[in-house]
């Protein structure tokens, strides 16, 4: 197997120097704090008193050289993949025949969502579980997120990740792997498969977002759960995604300015996707955790290029409009793919189990009772449950 460091992939490690901390301590103690109206909560956006609380602890009690040591308790490189810079946790297991196993984040997202995985996927021995079902763990931050900057140019969309990504297994050795993604990272993980079938040895996703295309009777006689998730992702908030998908650069410039905007931004997507929905806390997920993610944005400076793939995807692509009603969606479906695919539902997932057998090869469906958008900071033992049975029944 090619060595780490050759092929021009390059260790790396998270040093955040003081002086940028200082910046952001300093920014969130002058943070011009906006009127709003009482009584309103949630309905018009995140309230004021939520805020002021997730900020404060921010500045006073979170403790950024706690979370940066986590991540590089990691190996972490970096390498050039078809012109685009990756940055990527490598995480092998001791143990022999290992499936090597790529984990895809989504947005607001990052490599730090996977690390309560790490260990159960990598070390199944040392965690009770049986060591035949070991991974080697390569995890991305998707281009223009994170540490995974700059973003090379326009296009990069779903495909052209893929493309990368599949670029970087090859440069890593790997010639048979599987890929799990969630959210952005239920677009890409197909598109590696779609390239190359020969090389992915299966798919495995959640909180995938399923559409109409606009064929005859496409909504005659879906089950009464898939009409209630239909419905509920026509009902969901999509401010965010119009946003994101039309005017990416637009909204950037307050949230790299301001972090407390960069925070609200998140915040919102945390409360509202997490089970259950809202909370001090965004749920079941840890506040530092959140505040976490909310740092590696402000510090890597990603507002703008990591909404970017919404915008190549949604605006740059045939998107027939918006969520509402029943002609809202792609204009054609896609090509099926080949490769075994294994869906796991939260309980707050919207995937609409027909659409989804539509464009995959859906060969294990599983619906939880618990969890929502986040998974892997959930639910993590029953995501680690899933990967193991679906890759394992796959060897």
């Amino acid at each position: 197997m090619t060595t780490e460091t050759a092929s021009g992939i390059r260790p790396f490690r998270i040093d955040v120097p003081e002086d940028r901390l200082a910046d952001l301590r300093s920014r969130l103690a002058a943070t011009r704090w906006p009127d709003e109206l009482p009584g309103v909560g949630w309905s018009r956006g995140v309230p004021s008193a939520y805020l002021r609380e997730l900020a404060g602890r921010w500045l006073t009690s979170y403790d950024w050289r706690v979370h940066e040591a986590a991540l590089n308790a990691h190996p972490q490189y970096q390498a050039a993949v078809e012109g685009q810079n990756v940055h990527f946790l490598h995480v092998r297991s001791a143990e022999p025949g290992a499936t090597p196993l790529v984990l895809l984040h989504g947005w607001p997202g990052s490599a730090a969502d996977f690390l309560d995985v790490i260990g159960p996927l990598t070390d199944p021995r040392a965690h009770g579980a049986d060591p035949a079902r070991a991974f080697h763990l390569v995890i991305p931050s998707l281009p223009g997120f994170g540490f995974s900057t700059p973003l090379a140019g326009p296009g990069m969309d779903a495909a052209r990740t893929a493309a990368v990504l599949g670029g970087l297994m090859s440069r890593l050795g790997y010639g048979r792997y599987g890929v799990h993604g969630y959210d952005t990272g239920s677009w890409i993980a197909p598109q590696m498969a779609a390239q190359h079938p020969e090389r992915v040895i299966g798919v495995h996703v959640n909180a995938m977002i399923t559409f109409p295309v606009g064929e005859d009777g496409e909504f005659d006689g879906l089950t009464d759960a898939d009409r209630r998730r239909w419905q509920a992702l026509q009902d969901a908030d999509d401010s965010y995604l119009q946003c994101n998908s039309k005017r990416p650069q637009t909204v950037a410039y307050a949230l790299t300015d301001s972090p407390v905007g960069q925070l609200a931004w998140i915040a919102e997507r945390f409360t509202e996707l997490a089970d259950p929905a809202g909370g001090a806390s965004g749920a079941g997920i840890d506040p530092d955790r959140l505040l976490t993610t909310a740092t590696l944005y402000w510090l890597t400076g990603t507002a703008a290029s990591s909404a970017q793939i919404y915008y190549e995807e949604m605006t740059a692509k045939a998107w027939s409009g918006g969520t509402g009603g029943e002609g809202g969606g792609w204009d054609a479906a896609p090509a099926r793919g080949t490769v075994p695919t294994a869906v796991l539902l939260s309980a707050r997932d919207v995937t609409v189990r027909r659409w989804a057998e539509r464009d995959h090869r859906v060969t294990r469906w599983t619906e939880l009772d618990r969890g929502g958008h986040f998974l892997a900071m959930e639910a993590p033992a029953a995501l680690v449950a899933d990967l193991r049975a679906f890759f394992g029944g796959l060897r």
